[in-house]
């Protein structure tokens, strides 16, 4: 009897201290991804993004291909929400509502996403195309290269290059295809919000925290 009770005394405490010495080992796995991020990651640039949680703002064309669609259409940004690690903003272009901006935090970067659906909330069949922030940029600018996805996607967008840049005044989004023509920009004027704007496709039910 008391071999037993020794027994399971020294199971208990063995599996105690495994207990311990794993949940120690997830914590320093959990620091050391957090010091990835904060190294690869430009927290200014995140922060003032942040701040506009909520907010919508009325842009117009910088500059765009001859007959881009784009000019003379209403366009709106609305920064719809915050998270730990990814921030939402539905980009509509007149009635269209089929585009929202997805960044993310990731152990390489800043991840830029376009996230397109189709009226029905559905995907469209060119979706979720972008890139991740090859360094920590500037605190009012990050640059996105076209990803592997990306390529594998639209083959066409190899040498696709994206940035943001924002200060109090302004947000752009702009695009360039190196070694062509393509150069696209869009500013925000973020000294002026306007009202919230309808949902994109998709996000009707999507409730901000």
């Amino acid at each position: 009897m008391k071999y037993f009770l020794f027994t399971s005394l020294m199971i208990c405490l063995v599996s105690c201290q495994n207990s311990s010495e794993n949940n120690a080992k997830t914590e320093m796995s959990s620091a050391k991804t957090e010091a990835i991020l904060e190294e690869n990651i430009n927290q200014e640039f995140w922060d003032r993004i942040s701040k506009l949680k909520g907010e919508t703002f009325e842009g117009v064309v910088i500059e765009a291909p001859d007959g881009d669609d784009f000019r003379g259409k209403r366009l709106l940004m609305h920064v719809l929400d915050v998270k730990k690690d990814t921030i939402y903003i539905p980009f509509n272009v007149g009635e269209n509502r089929s585009r929202t901006w997805i960044l993310t935090k990731t152990k390489d970067g800043i991840q830029l996403k376009h996230d397109h659906r189709n009226e029905d909330g559905s995907d469209d069949e060119v979706t979720m195309y972008g890139g991740v922030t090859p360094n920590t940029g500037f605190d009012g600018l990050a640059m996105f290269p076209a990803d592997q996805e990306t390529v594998h996607l639209l083959p066409g967008t190899a040498t696709n290059l994206w940035w943001i840049t924002i200060d109090d005044k302004k947000f752009t989004y702009n695009l360039r295809r190196i070694g062509s023509s393509v150069k696209f920009s869009i500013g925000f004027d973020l000294e002026s919000p306007i009202d919230k704007p309808e949902p994109s496709w998709g996000w009707e039910n999507y409730k901000s925290e």
